[in-house]
């Protein structure tokens, strides 16, 4: 199994970011990460993608525990922020060269070529980050990831800033990946692109995971069947703000 997390529990003092949380991403799946802001998706995120170190609890990215063998873990994953962090001095080709030969990566040409023409780069391919709009810098953010071609992609808001043709564009290239067989897990607010695009859901709140399933697994569940059949209905009724009355099936 690509990713396994197994009792997750990450804190900062006093504070719990993250609680006992566990899942499993098979090959091809993509798996949506919602939650209310301060849920503790991004901290899972960058639990996941070694960043930072679980207080305790395991991280297993294609086997590789992150914390007991980093380097193999990371060999096989791609973490891209919701924050487009670049060099500033470094061209988009560049940026896509220095990762490519970073992790070894053969036939570099070719993967760059295919990936400007995707992301919709074509001619910015000599532009420097600060001649880029925010969009375009999170597109050069994920070229960067994806050259390399990891088993296990891990999204942080991946559309943000993007327009509405790039987020076809976006959500397309998603769902090419998880179709070539790598284990994706996209954290969004956009809750109609996570119903569109992802094959299982996890809504976590206040750092625990509070639902996880299919949207029909979700909807079908005695204690969500009042709420509607869509993720943002679903979504609203298991954190607790949906104000529609109970169904027959929870009443007392």
């Amino acid at each position: 199994m690509p990713i396994v997390v197994q009792h997750l529990r990450r804190t900062y003092g006093d504070f719990i970011a993250v609680d006992d949380l566990s899942f499993n991403v098979a090959p091809g799946e993509i798996v949506g990460l919602i939650g209310p802001n301060g849920a503790g998706k991004t901290t899972t995120l960058r639990s996941l993608a070694g960043i930072l170190r679980p207080t305790s609890g395991h991280v297993l990215i294609d086997g590789h525990d992150i914390v007991e063998d980093p380097i193999e873990a990371k060999r096989r994953l791609a973490f891209m922020p919701d924050e487009p962090h670049l060099f500033e001095y470094l061209t988009v080709e560049e940026h896509l060269r220095l990762v490519a030969r970073l992790y070894g990566v053969d036939d570099f040409e070719r993967r760059s070529r295919a990936l400007i023409e995707e992301l919709e780069l074509t001619g910015k391919e000599r532009s420097l980050p600060g001649e880029l709009s925010r969009g375009m810098r999170q597109k050069v953010v994920i070229a960067s990831g994806l050259v390399r071609t990891p088993s296990v992609l891990l999204f942080d808001e991946p559309l943000t800033g993007l327009d509405p043709i790039g987020i076809r564009r976006m959500r397309e290239t998603i769902v090419a990946r998880g179709r070539s067989g790598a284990s994706v897990l996209v954290s969004s607010h956009l809750l109609h692109l996570v119903e569109e695009i992802c094959t299982r859901v996890i809504i976590m709140d206040h750092g625990k995971k509070i639902a996880d399933g299919t949207v029909a697994e979700l909807a079908s569940r005695a204690d969500l069947t009042a709420a509607g059949s869509s993720l943002e209905q679903i979504f609203m009724r298991v954190t607790g703000h949906d104000t529609t009355p109970p169904g027959p099936a929870e009443q007392p």
